[in-house]
Protein backbone atom coordinates (compact mmCIF):
# COMPACT_ATOMS: atom_id res chain seq x y z
CA UNK A 1 0.00 0.00 0.00
CA UNK A 2 1.36 3.41 -0.78
CA UNK A 3 1.01 6.60 1.51
CA UNK A 4 0.50 10.07 0.37
CA UNK A 5 2.46 12.48 2.74
CA UNK A 6 0.96 13.07 5.78
CA UNK A 7 1.14 16.50 7.88
CA UNK A 8 -0.79 17.47 10.92
CA UNK A 9 -2.10 15.61 14.25
CA UNK A 10 -5.02 14.72 12.30
CA UNK A 11 -3.12 12.97 9.71
CA UNK A 12 -1.50 11.14 12.12
CA UNK A 13 -4.11 9.89 13.77
CA UNK A 14 -5.96 8.56 10.33
CA UNK A 15 -2.51 6.70 9.20
CA UNK A 16 -2.58 5.41 13.21
CA UNK A 17 -6.16 4.32 12.92
CA UNK A 18 -5.37 2.42 8.98
CA UNK A 19 -2.74 0.44 10.28
CA UNK A 20 -4.24 -0.50 13.29
CA UNK A 21 -7.05 -2.06 11.19
CA UNK A 22 -4.68 -3.67 8.71
CA UNK A 23 -4.86 -7.09 8.85
CA UNK A 24 -1.84 -9.41 10.81
CA UNK A 25 0.77 -11.34 9.13
CA UNK A 26 -0.13 -15.02 10.51
CA UNK A 27 3.33 -15.38 12.28
CA UNK A 28 6.12 -18.63 11.13
CA UNK A 29 4.56 -20.45 13.87
CA UNK A 30 1.01 -20.24 12.51
CA UNK A 31 2.26 -21.19 9.47
CA UNK A 32 4.34 -24.40 10.26
CA UNK A 33 0.60 -25.27 12.07
CA UNK A 34 -1.56 -24.83 9.09
CA UNK A 35 1.19 -26.51 6.77
CA UNK A 36 1.35 -29.52 8.99
CA UNK A 37 -2.80 -29.29 10.13
CA UNK A 38 -2.09 -29.65 13.46
CA UNK A 39 -1.28 -27.61 16.95
CA UNK A 40 1.21 -29.61 18.69
CA UNK A 41 0.56 -29.52 22.47
CA UNK A 42 3.39 -29.85 25.46
CA UNK A 43 0.81 -30.97 28.30
CA UNK A 44 1.58 -33.15 31.86
CA UNK A 45 2.27 -36.71 31.95
CA UNK A 46 -0.92 -37.23 34.07
CA UNK A 47 -2.65 -34.33 36.36
CA UNK A 48 -6.31 -35.08 36.78
CA UNK A 49 -8.28 -32.01 35.90
CA UNK A 50 -5.65 -30.86 34.22
CA UNK A 51 -3.92 -32.90 31.44
CA UNK A 52 -4.54 -37.04 31.61
CA UNK A 53 -5.32 -39.66 29.11
CA UNK A 54 -7.65 -42.34 30.18
CA UNK A 55 -7.58 -46.09 29.07
CA UNK A 56 -8.63 -45.46 25.62
CA UNK A 57 -5.78 -42.55 25.15
CA UNK A 58 -8.32 -39.37 25.17
CA UNK A 59 -6.84 -36.49 26.82
CA UNK A 60 -8.87 -34.47 28.96
CA UNK A 61 -8.21 -31.47 31.82
CA UNK A 62 -8.30 -27.75 31.85
CA UNK A 63 -4.66 -27.44 30.60
CA UNK A 64 -5.96 -29.48 27.13
CA UNK A 65 -9.52 -27.89 27.07
CA UNK A 66 -6.99 -24.85 26.19
CA UNK A 67 -4.65 -26.43 23.56
CA UNK A 68 -8.53 -27.66 22.03
CA UNK A 69 -9.43 -23.89 21.91
CA UNK A 70 -6.02 -22.89 19.97
CA UNK A 71 -6.76 -25.49 17.65
CA UNK A 72 -10.65 -24.48 16.75
CA UNK A 73 -9.41 -21.14 16.68
CA UNK A 74 -6.24 -21.39 14.14
CA UNK A 75 -7.82 -24.52 12.42
CA UNK A 76 -11.36 -24.55 12.74
CA UNK A 77 -11.15 -27.90 14.39
CA UNK A 78 -10.96 -28.87 18.51
CA UNK A 79 -9.40 -32.13 17.09
CA UNK A 80 -6.61 -31.14 15.43
CA UNK A 81 -4.01 -31.09 17.98
CA UNK A 82 -1.54 -33.48 18.86
CA UNK A 83 -0.57 -33.85 22.73
CA UNK A 84 2.72 -34.74 23.84
CA UNK A 85 3.19 -35.35 28.06
CA UNK A 86 6.23 -33.83 29.07
CA UNK A 87 8.16 -33.56 32.64
CA UNK A 88 9.01 -30.82 34.61
CA UNK A 89 12.68 -30.73 33.61
CA UNK A 90 12.17 -31.76 29.79
CA UNK A 91 8.53 -29.17 29.03
CA UNK A 92 10.93 -25.76 28.77
CA UNK A 93 13.13 -27.62 26.04
CA UNK A 94 10.25 -28.66 24.50
CA UNK A 95 9.48 -25.57 23.28
CA UNK A 96 12.63 -24.27 22.71
CA UNK A 97 13.77 -26.79 20.50
CA UNK A 98 10.04 -26.38 18.45
CA UNK A 99 9.09 -29.97 19.50
CA UNK A 100 6.21 -28.51 20.59
CA UNK A 101 3.88 -25.43 19.36
CA UNK A 102 2.58 -24.38 22.91
CA UNK A 103 2.99 -25.61 26.85
CA UNK A 104 0.27 -25.93 28.31
CA UNK A 105 1.28 -27.93 31.52
CA UNK A 106 -0.42 -26.18 34.81
CA UNK A 107 3.61 -24.22 34.46
CA UNK A 108 4.16 -21.38 37.09
CA UNK A 109 4.65 -17.88 35.21
CA UNK A 110 7.88 -15.99 36.98
CA UNK A 111 10.18 -13.61 35.94
CA UNK A 112 13.61 -15.94 35.48
CA UNK A 113 10.93 -18.26 32.94
CA UNK A 114 9.62 -14.88 31.27
CA UNK A 115 12.95 -13.13 31.15
CA UNK A 116 15.75 -16.24 30.59
CA UNK A 117 14.75 -19.10 29.04
CA UNK A 118 13.64 -18.35 25.54
CA UNK A 119 9.62 -18.45 25.89
CA UNK A 120 6.92 -15.84 26.17
CA UNK A 121 4.13 -16.35 28.96
CA UNK A 122 0.52 -15.95 27.62
CA UNK A 123 -2.08 -15.90 30.54
CA UNK A 124 -3.29 -17.17 33.48
CA UNK A 125 -5.35 -19.81 32.65
CA UNK A 126 -5.51 -21.08 36.95
CA UNK A 127 -4.20 -18.98 39.92
CA UNK A 128 -3.10 -21.60 42.51
CA UNK A 129 -0.88 -21.54 45.21
CA UNK A 130 1.35 -24.09 47.29
CA UNK A 131 0.03 -25.97 49.85
CA UNK A 132 0.95 -29.48 51.70
CA UNK A 133 -0.79 -32.56 52.45
CA UNK A 134 -0.41 -34.82 55.62
CA UNK A 135 -1.80 -37.90 56.71
CA UNK A 136 -5.40 -36.90 59.15
CA UNK A 137 -3.51 -39.75 61.41
CA UNK A 138 -0.75 -37.27 62.16
CA UNK A 139 -2.79 -34.67 63.74
CA UNK A 140 -0.92 -31.69 61.91
CA UNK A 141 -3.01 -29.22 61.22
CA UNK A 142 -0.82 -26.40 60.30
CA UNK A 143 2.64 -26.00 57.85
CA UNK A 144 4.28 -24.01 60.75
CA UNK A 145 4.42 -27.26 62.33
CA UNK A 146 6.30 -29.21 60.26
CA UNK A 147 9.99 -28.51 61.84
CA UNK A 148 12.33 -30.83 61.01
CA UNK A 149 9.82 -33.38 59.09
CA UNK A 150 10.65 -34.48 55.86
CA UNK A 151 8.59 -33.28 52.53
CA UNK A 152 8.28 -35.25 49.45
CA UNK A 153 8.96 -33.06 46.49
CA UNK A 154 9.44 -32.72 42.52
CA UNK A 155 12.74 -31.58 41.00
CA UNK A 156 12.86 -29.01 38.64
CA UNK A 157 9.88 -27.08 39.86
CA UNK A 158 9.12 -23.66 41.66
CA UNK A 159 7.31 -25.75 44.42
CA UNK A 160 10.94 -27.05 45.72
CA UNK A 161 12.54 -23.74 45.50
CA UNK A 162 9.29 -22.36 47.65
CA UNK A 163 9.89 -25.53 50.17
CA UNK A 164 13.04 -23.99 50.46
CA UNK A 165 12.25 -20.35 50.72
CA UNK A 166 9.66 -21.39 53.53
CA UNK A 167 11.67 -23.17 55.47
CA UNK A 168 14.38 -20.91 55.94
CA UNK A 169 12.15 -17.81 56.01
CA UNK A 170 10.33 -19.99 59.25
CA UNK A 171 13.31 -21.33 60.65
CA UNK A 172 11.60 -24.64 60.46
CA UNK A 173 14.72 -27.11 59.09
CA UNK A 174 12.23 -29.15 56.52
CA UNK A 175 14.16 -31.78 55.40
CA UNK A 176 13.12 -32.07 51.73
CA UNK A 177 12.93 -35.71 50.09
CA UNK A 178 13.20 -34.92 46.13
CA UNK A 179 11.98 -36.52 43.60
CA UNK A 180 12.36 -36.34 38.90
CA UNK A 181 9.41 -37.96 38.68
CA UNK A 182 5.58 -37.21 39.50
CA UNK A 183 5.07 -40.55 40.41
CA UNK A 184 7.98 -41.43 42.85
CA UNK A 185 6.83 -38.30 44.78
CA UNK A 186 3.24 -39.85 45.40
CA UNK A 187 4.73 -43.20 45.94
CA UNK A 188 6.89 -42.39 48.37
CA UNK A 189 4.47 -40.01 50.43
CA UNK A 190 1.81 -42.76 50.37
CA UNK A 191 4.14 -45.33 50.99
CA UNK A 192 4.89 -42.76 54.38
CA UNK A 193 8.56 -42.34 53.83
CA UNK A 194 7.57 -38.16 54.05
CA UNK A 195 5.28 -37.14 56.61
CA UNK A 196 4.40 -34.29 53.93
CA UNK A 197 3.30 -33.73 50.42
CA UNK A 198 4.08 -30.72 48.52
CA UNK A 199 2.73 -29.17 45.26
CA UNK A 200 0.28 -26.91 44.02
CA UNK A 201 -3.19 -27.15 46.14
CA UNK A 202 -5.25 -28.00 42.67
CA UNK A 203 -2.58 -30.80 41.94
CA UNK A 204 -2.63 -32.00 45.81
CA UNK A 205 -6.73 -32.40 45.07
CA UNK A 206 -5.54 -34.25 42.20
CA UNK A 207 -3.42 -36.56 43.54
CA UNK A 208 -5.69 -37.13 46.61
CA UNK A 209 -8.19 -38.09 44.32
CA UNK A 210 -6.53 -40.48 41.93
CA UNK A 211 -4.03 -41.91 43.94
CA UNK A 212 -5.01 -42.23 47.96
CA UNK A 213 -6.96 -45.43 48.90
CA UNK A 214 -8.99 -43.49 51.19
CA UNK A 215 -9.03 -39.67 50.57
CA UNK A 216 -10.74 -38.75 53.60
CA UNK A 217 -7.59 -39.91 55.35
CA UNK A 218 -4.93 -37.00 53.66
CA UNK A 219 -5.69 -33.30 54.84
CA UNK A 220 -4.78 -30.74 52.43
CA UNK A 221 -3.83 -27.83 55.07
CA UNK A 222 -5.66 -24.03 54.26
CA UNK A 223 -1.87 -22.38 54.18
CA UNK A 224 -0.50 -21.56 50.82
CA UNK A 225 2.90 -20.37 50.87
CA UNK A 226 3.26 -18.86 47.35
CA UNK A 227 1.81 -17.63 44.44
CA UNK A 228 1.47 -19.94 41.31
CA UNK A 229 -0.48 -18.14 38.12
CA UNK A 230 -0.25 -21.02 35.83
CA UNK A 231 -0.35 -20.86 32.30
CA UNK A 232 0.77 -21.31 28.46
CA UNK A 233 3.89 -20.72 27.51
CA UNK A 234 5.57 -20.60 23.55
CA UNK A 235 8.73 -19.55 22.26
CA UNK A 236 9.91 -16.02 22.12
CA UNK A 237 10.22 -14.54 18.69
CA UNK A 238 6.73 -14.94 17.45
CA UNK A 239 4.42 -11.94 18.60
CA UNK A 240 1.89 -13.35 16.18
CA UNK A 241 1.39 -16.79 17.97
CA UNK A 242 1.76 -15.41 21.34
CA UNK A 243 -1.04 -13.20 20.86
CA UNK A 244 -3.56 -16.32 19.20
CA UNK A 245 -2.79 -18.12 22.58
CA UNK A 246 -3.13 -15.34 24.87
CA UNK A 247 -5.98 -13.69 23.11
CA UNK A 248 -7.78 -17.47 22.81
CA UNK A 249 -7.83 -17.75 26.70
CA UNK A 250 -9.04 -14.24 26.92
CA UNK A 251 -12.09 -14.95 24.38
CA UNK A 252 -13.03 -17.56 26.37
CA UNK A 253 -13.31 -15.32 29.83
CA UNK A 254 -14.82 -12.64 27.82
CA UNK A 255 -17.12 -15.28 26.54
CA UNK A 256 -18.63 -16.44 29.84
CA UNK A 257 -18.89 -12.59 31.35
CA UNK A 258 -21.01 -11.66 28.34
CA UNK A 259 -23.09 -14.96 28.64
CA UNK A 260 -21.59 -16.61 25.59
CA UNK A 261 -22.12 -20.80 26.19
CA UNK A 262 -21.74 -23.64 24.38
CA UNK A 263 -25.45 -24.10 24.07
CA UNK A 264 -26.69 -20.84 23.32
CA UNK A 265 -23.94 -19.92 21.01
CA UNK A 266 -25.88 -20.64 17.45
CA UNK A 267 -28.49 -18.99 18.92
CA UNK A 268 -26.94 -15.80 19.69
CA UNK A 269 -25.02 -15.66 16.42
CA UNK A 270 -28.47 -15.84 15.12
CA UNK A 271 -30.24 -13.03 16.88
CA UNK A 272 -28.48 -11.54 19.67
CA UNK A 273 -28.10 -7.65 18.85
CA UNK A 274 -25.36 -7.10 21.81
CA UNK A 275 -22.32 -5.74 20.26
CA UNK A 276 -20.17 -7.15 22.47
CA UNK A 277 -21.57 -10.71 21.64
CA UNK A 278 -20.68 -10.08 18.19
CA UNK A 279 -17.15 -8.83 18.47
CA UNK A 280 -17.32 -12.51 20.31
CA UNK A 281 -18.91 -14.96 17.82
CA UNK A 282 -17.66 -12.83 14.74
CA UNK A 283 -20.92 -11.84 13.36
CA UNK A 284 -20.44 -7.64 13.08
CA UNK A 285 -17.29 -7.31 13.46
CA UNK A 286 -14.10 -9.18 12.37
CA UNK A 287 -11.53 -9.34 15.01
CA UNK A 288 -9.58 -12.19 12.96
CA UNK A 289 -8.01 -10.65 10.99
CA UNK A 290 -6.37 -8.47 13.44
CA UNK A 291 -4.59 -12.44 14.34
CA UNK A 292 -3.96 -13.61 11.03
CA UNK A 293 -7.08 -16.27 11.65
CA UNK A 294 -11.03 -16.66 10.11
CA UNK A 295 -13.73 -14.34 11.56
CA UNK A 296 -15.09 -17.01 13.30
CA UNK A 297 -11.99 -17.66 15.14
CA UNK A 298 -13.34 -17.15 18.54
CA UNK A 299 -16.35 -18.78 17.92
CA UNK A 300 -15.03 -21.86 16.66
CA UNK A 301 -13.43 -21.88 20.21
CA UNK A 302 -15.94 -21.48 22.43
CA UNK A 303 -18.35 -24.41 20.35
CA UNK A 304 -15.25 -27.03 20.76
CA UNK A 305 -14.75 -26.43 24.65
CA UNK A 306 -17.49 -23.93 26.01
CA UNK A 307 -16.23 -20.78 27.96
CA UNK A 308 -13.79 -20.23 30.37
CA UNK A 309 -16.31 -20.83 33.34
CA UNK A 310 -17.67 -24.19 32.00
CA UNK A 311 -13.48 -25.21 31.20
CA UNK A 312 -13.53 -25.03 34.75
CA UNK A 313 -16.72 -26.43 36.06
CA UNK A 314 -16.25 -29.65 33.73
CA UNK A 315 -12.51 -30.20 34.81
CA UNK A 316 -11.81 -29.35 38.41
CA UNK A 317 -14.88 -27.63 39.79
CA UNK A 318 -17.36 -28.78 42.62
CA UNK A 319 -19.49 -30.70 40.39
CA UNK A 320 -16.04 -32.28 39.32
CA UNK A 321 -14.13 -35.64 40.86
CA UNK A 322 -11.67 -32.89 42.76
CA UNK A 323 -14.79 -30.54 43.83
CA UNK A 324 -11.70 -27.41 43.87
CA UNK A 325 -14.01 -23.95 44.33
CA UNK A 326 -13.68 -21.54 41.85
CA UNK A 327 -11.98 -18.48 44.66
CA UNK A 328 -9.08 -16.28 42.82
CA UNK A 329 -10.86 -18.11 39.44
CA UNK A 330 -14.27 -16.58 39.56
CA UNK A 331 -14.47 -13.65 37.26
CA UNK A 332 -13.51 -10.16 38.79
CA UNK A 333 -17.08 -9.09 39.26
CA UNK A 334 -18.15 -11.92 41.07
CA UNK A 335 -15.19 -11.99 43.50
CA UNK A 336 -12.63 -13.80 41.68
CA UNK A 337 -9.47 -12.06 39.88
CA UNK A 338 -10.10 -13.37 36.17
CA UNK A 339 -10.13 -10.54 34.22
CA UNK A 340 -9.48 -10.26 30.44
CA UNK A 341 -9.22 -7.22 28.01
CA UNK A 342 -11.95 -6.63 25.92
CA UNK A 343 -12.16 -8.03 22.89
CA UNK A 344 -12.89 -5.07 20.15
Amino acid sequence: MKFKPVHGLGAVFTLAAMLAAAPAHAGKTLDAIKARGQVICGVHTGLAGFSAADSNGKWSGIDVDICRAVAAATLGDPEKVKFVPLTAQARFAAVQSGEVDVLSRNTTFTLTRDASIGLSQTAVVYYDGQGFMVPVKSKIKSAKQLKGQTVCVQSGTTTEKNLTDFSKANALNIKPVVFEKLDAVEGAYFSGRCIAYTTDASGLASVRNKSAKNPADHLIMPELISKEPLGPMVRRGDDEWTAIVKWTIYGLLEAEENGVTQANLDDLKANSKDPIVGRILGTTEDTGKLLGLEKEWLANAIKATGNYGEIFERNVGPKSALQLPRGLNNLWNKGGIQYAPPIR
